[in-house]
């Protein structure tokens, strides 16, 4: 959100985190960006939440631009891939959710995940993969991961 917030100034940029300790962080970084860069960072904000449960309580149909789906927990062990965030019925809630043209982002530190998330993503009718060097997101993602 940090780096995304200055070049998108215009848009909101949410976060949404089930841990308590990672939003008070989140939380606390925000307020030390607003007062250290005046004006700045007013476009980011972070909410504790089961976005598994409830993600499509906060947004209307076809009202996001961007979905960015960091860090995930891998759930290593099969009877747990049920609990994996990016799996076929939440890439049917994330499809309700994205405007048309709209940007699913998945990044990750674990190859067998990323590889779970390309196969799911390539299996659902609603997501076609592209390849965008040129994507401002991508670059924010990749330099500061």
């Amino acid at each position: 959100m940090f780096g995304l917030s200055p070049l998108f100034p215009d848009n909101l940029c949410l976060g949404l985190e089930i841990r308590d300790k990672l939003v008070n962080y989140v939380g606390e970084k925000i307020k030390g960006h607003r007062i250290t860069y005046p004006g700045k960072y007013n476009n980011i904000s972070v909410v504790r939440t089961n976005t598994m449960r409830h993600l499509c309580q906060y947004f209307p149909k076809a009202s996001l631009e961007k979905i960015f789906v960091c860090f995930p927990d891998p759930h290593f062990k099969a009877k747990n891939y049920r609990r994996r965030i990016i799996n076929t019925g939440y890439l049917s809630e994330y499809a309700y959710l994205l405007k048309p043209g709209a940007r699913l982002y998945c990044i990750t530190d674990v190859l067998e995940l990323h590889e779970w998330h390309m196969e799911h993503l390539r299996k659902h009718k609603m997501f076609v993969e592209i390849k965008d060097d040129d994507d401002p997101c991508i670059q924010v993602m990749v330099n500061k991961t």
